[in-house]
């Protein structure tokens, strides 16, 4: 009953040579291919091959940030905790989450709103280059406001949000502005999609 290949490392190589047969002839570049590749190794769904998208400076422009000790905003703290530590600590760089911060949840409280979008508030007087949202389409929302203020000029926003109440459409938002992007179209997406963008960008930076 138990497993021919135990092997971690020859796990992922058979996974990814599966991965790369199933989905045969492509049109990503060799960098996107990287990143859409590990999206399908986290989740299993080949769908994300039709609606990932990229801006077309979003990969170097993430590499370069992480290389320069980049810190990472994440909208949950599951993509916080997700994110490679090993990765990251070689560029100096770090990942911070607010949404649980005592001042990110009175402010939600007191304002009535949600406590993604205080915690993109507060992310927002930080030095943060690179934004990570998995979760709350509210949080992008938020964070394209701000872009479009010419309040913050991120390297690299990660959006993919999962859900049934704005999550497309929050997406949709992002494709219209200039800021380099990742992201996918549809209800799909969540933290396992953008901690996987988040580490393919990692060991595409090593």
């Amino acid at each position: 009953m138990f497993p021919k290949i135990i092997d971690p490392e020859k796990i992922e190589e058979e996974s990814f040579r599966i991965i790369e047969e199933e989905i045969g002839p492509h049109a990503f570049s060799d960098l996107e291919f990287q990143i859409a590749r590990r999206v399908i190794h986290a989740t299993a769904d080949f769908e994300f091959t039709k609606t990932i998208r990229f801006h077309p400076e979003a990969i170097v422009s993430g590499i370069n940030a992480l290389r320069n000790g980049a810190s990472i905003v994440a909208d949950v703290e599951m993509i916080q905790s997700g994110i490679s530590k090993v990765g990251l600590k070689p560029f100096g760089g770090a990942v911070h989450c607010y949404i649980s911060d005592e001042d990110v949840v009175a402010s939600a409280k007191s304002l009535g709103i949600t406590r993604a979008i205080c915690a993109m508030r507060k992310a927002a007087k930080t030095d943060a280059a690179i934004y990570a949202i998995g979760n709350a389409p509210t949080a992008l929302f938020e964070l394209i406001r701000f872009v479009q203020e010419g309040a913050l000029s991120p390297a690299l926003i990660i959006g993919v949000p999962v859900g049934f109440v704005a999550a497309s459409e929050s997406k949709e938002a992002l494709l219209a502005i200039e800021t380099p992007f990742i992201t996918t179209l549809g209800r799909k997406g969540g933290t396992p999609v953008a901690v996987a963008i988040v580490n393919a960008l990692l060991r595409l930076a090593r």
